[in-house]
């Protein structure tokens, strides 16, 4: 049997497959996909993406604007009758074909979106895997997408049926967009709507392999449409536009009610994940060696720029010494490094603006009397990119702001508790209410908790493990609506209903 290649091999394999891929990206640039076809803005203006891990460009991309979304929109809504008519078994296949695309270019996805997003190898080998299982599972849907209820009355047949809302707009992060963009933009496909994606400005790289992608699996043009931009030009135009009848988007709170204020003149709908501040709760009766493995995972993954992130460590007082001392011994030993090493769990954050938002609460955590007990500055990693030390913030309590507000990074901040009663007051102290993780052998507490906590998404004695059928969603600031399984078609179709008669019911008799 082969011997897996050595961690460095697989490193130099990266720089590798990337190196001609960096080539072509930069020298054809970026441009919408309209209609089927690659075009460039209509104003001609442009704006270039620069890679997180040593500030280099890597492609020069068209700036969409109101005109281009317009154009976008007119295609979409044209290809909109023949897509939603088109036979749930023919939209499968074709769908699965997407999913083979992806699958047969999941490497170069992979690598480009490290240096695209910074996001270390280790997870990105994974997430094109994930978006070809976004849409295998929701192209096996397609025949019940229209599937409704039949319920009788005692003079009526009434039954239920779902139609495709219309063109739909898809907002998508930066944060895994190759994933993220597969998570939204398969069921709207599956529905039978046609869709304008406006990917994040700040990793535009694998959006424009996705518009591609889905071409070469023959789905019809105009049926995704891809326009890059900034949100306060294409985004507006998008939530905006008459032809547009729903938005998803992903992505911060404050962006989420600018968007329904834009789509309200419309009478947009809107599905909406934002933000969290998730907390992840030890009781001192919980498997503590894996509490430990979940916690350090699930806010230092993925560089900690995740939604379902748990940046707040809520642990049993009894406990939290000697909890507190492992994880600091776990947070010291993470490994810093180039995105594209598979050894490296943290690379460099996404952005210059970022880094700068995340290093801002060193200083917030010491101006509120908390202690930073590792990290707490900048890293100096391979490329003089965007790196910060993951950070530990001890000594906190619920009303500091690193307690309340989302920083979005590996940043983490503990806070002890007393009992039960004080665990779940201190976890919905906040204004959001994506997840909560909880950690106890106490199954009846563990019950207990999940009922009380303010959030969308719980997990016992689990981190956060995605299953496609179920609900994904958050409570209060952190979002409207679900994705997953069928609750993805509640918001991409229209509900009918259509009463049958059986023609022996008495109907009044007005005018004799």
């Amino acid at each position: 049997m082969d011997k897996p290649a050595p961690k460095t091999d697989v490193f130099q394999a990266n720089r590798d497959r990337v190196a001609p891929l960096l080539k072509k990206l930069r020298a054809d640039g970026i441009g919408h996909m309209i209609d089927g076809k690659i075009v460039a803005s209509i104003s001609g203006e442009t704006f270039e993406t620069k890679s997180p891990v040593d500030g280099t460009t890597l492609a020069s991309v068209s700036r969409g604007n109101a005109e281009d979304i317009d154009r976008a929109a007119t295609a979409a809504a044209l290809a909109f009758k023949s897509w939603r008519d088109m036979g749930p078994a023919m939209r499968k296949k074709l769908l699965h074909r997407v999913a083979d695309a992806i699958e047969d270019n999941a490497d170069d996805i992979a690598v480009l979106e490290c240096i695209d997003t910074g996001q270390a190898y280790r997870f990105m080998a994974k997430a094109a895997i994930r978006a070809a299982e976004n849409f295998r599972f929701f192209a096996d849907k397609c025949g019940e997408a229209r599937d409704g209820q039949n319920t009788p009355s005692d003079e009526h047949w009434n039954i239920s049926t779902r139609v495709p809302i219309g063109p739909v707009g898809v907002i998508t992060p930066w944060n895994t967009p190759f994933m993220l963009s597969t998570w939204k933009i398969a069921p709207a496909l599956a529905a039978g709507c046609t869709v304008v994606h406006k990917p994040a400005e700040w990793s535009p790289v694998t959006a424009d392999m996705l518009a591609k992608l889905v071409k070469q699996a023959g789905v019809p043009d105009g049926v995704l449409n891809t326009v890059h931009g900034f949100g306060e030009e294409a985004g507006k135009a998008l939530t905006e536009h008459p032809a547009i009848k729903a938005i998803g988007f992903v992505g911060e709170s404050a962006t989420g009610s600018a968007i329904m204020r834009q789509g309200s003149e419309t009478l947009k709908r809107v599905h909406f994940e934002l933000g969290g501040k998730n907390p992840v709760i030890v009781f001192d009766d919980a498997d503590l060696d894996r509490a430990l493995d979940a916690v350090v995972f699930m806010i230092y993954s993925l560089n900690g720029e995740r939604c379902t992130s748990s940046s707040r460590l809520l642990v049993q007082a009894s406990i939290a010494e000697k909890f507190i001392e492992k994880v600091t011994a776990r947070v010291k030993a993470l490994k810093v490094g180039h995105p594209l090493d598979p050894a490296t769990e943290i690379g460099p954050l996404i952005h210059e603006r970022h880094l700068a938002k995340v290093c801002s609460y060193f200083d917030v955590a010491r101006e509120d009397g908390a202690v930073i007990a590792v990290g707490g500055k900048t890293h100096d990693g391979p490329g003089g990119g965007h790196y910060v030390q993951p950070t530990l913030v001890t000594g906190a309590n619920a009303k500091m702001r690193v307690a309340q507000e989302e920083v979005f990074g590996p940043f983490l901040t503990v806070i002890p508790f007393r009992d039960e009663t004080d665990a779940i007051e201190i976890a919905n102290d906040v204004r959001y209410g994506l997840t909560g993780y909880v950690w106890t052998n106490d199954m009846g507490r563990a019950l207990r908790v999940a009922d009380a906590l303010e959030a969308g998404m719980i997990w016992l004695n689990s981190e956060n493990v995605r299953h496609l059928p179920t609900p994904f969603g958050g409570m209060k600031a952190s979002g409207i609506g679900r994705d997953g399984g069928d609750y993805s078609f509640d918001f991409y179709m229209e509900t009918k209903h259509v009463s049958l008669a059986r023609g022996t019911h008495k109907i009044q008799k007005l005018g004799i």
